[in-house]
């Protein structure tokens, strides 16, 4: 066990990231035929491509990679590069004389950092994919949490930097549940066992204003649409369509445990759910889904502290260590 996303058989992960831009793009290719999905989406502010597909009561039931990125609704063109790779691969759904990669994405803002006028594209999508892999994956201020930022009440200028996390257990039964996350929130992070604020808007002369508290006295200084937490969980265990798509809507549990306020008007936040049935095992959607919020909850934690200070944002471990 490596602690990330790519315990779970049968899935890789790439990065391509460009710190000058601040920005980049996460790419998980699922092996074979693919895994079956679900998607749960609760931020009011989303950007996504290829989401309605994976309602239960839709045809498709498995996807070929899932794309997490930034660069705002101009990153989703990364998805498109994803197609690309797959389909030079031979790998996607038969469709007559024709294979078609089901390629799932989500973007969040990070337009303010660095270069706005560089965001994630076709080819930064195909580089994601020449760079993906079955080890550890790398977190922090890399692939799609590289302009990720947090704590934004008090305006841009005093949010946190943040990043992306991963995270994974083993159950008793043997199932491995994992999950990946970029943490873009507008809240602040808070420890889930004492409510305590780790990350926040930062106040002009050291420690972290309350988000909950400064929504009280005042309308928050920071446009709609400037945030959204994207997550990917997943499991080696067999689940159906509607099985995923609860444990997507459960592994929510996890952002709210750690970002606060969440699922807001200015949030996207997105969790996609993979089942690669690698292990060959069937699974109660309960045991999963709360195993999923868990380990989000701790992806949402490692991101914050892996992340790095980028275009004047400190991390929070440059301020501890401040």
């Amino acid at each position: 066990m490596n602690g990330t996303l790519t315990d779970v058989a049968g899935l890789e992960v790439g990065h391509w990231t460009n710190l000058d831009a601040g920005t980049g793009c996460t790419v998980v290719l699922c092996a074979g035929d693919g895994a079956v999905a679900g998607v749960d989406v609760r931020g009011s502010a989303p950007g996504t491509r290829e989401t309605d597909l994976l309602d239960p009561v839709n045809l498709i039931e498995r996807v070929h990679a899932v794309m997490i990125g930034g660069g705002s609704a101009f990153g989703l063109d990364a998805a498109g590069g994803v197609m690309r790779w797959l389909e030079r691969r031979g790998r996607g759904v038969e469709v007559g004389d024709f294979r078609v990669p089901i390629v799932c994405a989500a973007v969040l803002f990070d337009l303010p950092v660095g270069r706005a006028d560089v965001r994630p594209d076709a080819a930064a999508g195909e580089t994601a994919c020449d760079a993906a892999s079955p080890a550890a994956v790398p977190q922090g201020s890399v692939g799609a949490g590289t302009g990720a930022s947090m704590g934004k009440a008090l305006g841009f200028e005093r949010a946190t930097k943040s990043g992306l996390g991963s995270a994974s257990v083993r159950l008793g039964s043997g199932v491995v549940v994992a999950a990946l996350v970029a943490v873009n929130a507008f809240g602040d992070v808070v420890d889930p066992a004492s409510g305590a604020v780790l990350a926040g808007p930062r106040l002009p002369h050291g420690g972290f204003a309350r988000t909950s508290e400064v929504l009280l006295e005042s309308a928050p200084s920071v446009a709609p649409g400037w945030n959204t937490t994207l997550a990917v969980v997943a499991t080696d265990a067999t689940l159906t369509k509607a099985g995923a798509t609860k444990v997507a809507q459960m592994a929510h549990d996890g952002l709210a445990r750690t970002i606060d306020p969440v699922h807001t008007m200015f949030d996207g936040d997105t969790v996609f759910a993979l089942a690669t049935g690698a292990a060959e095992t069937p699974a109660d959607v309960t045991v999963v889904g709360s195993a999923a919020a868990g380990v989000l909850a701790a992806a949402v934690l490692a991101g914050m502290h892996a992340a790095t200070g980028l275009a004047g944002l400190p991390s929070v471990s440059e301020l501890v260590a401040g």
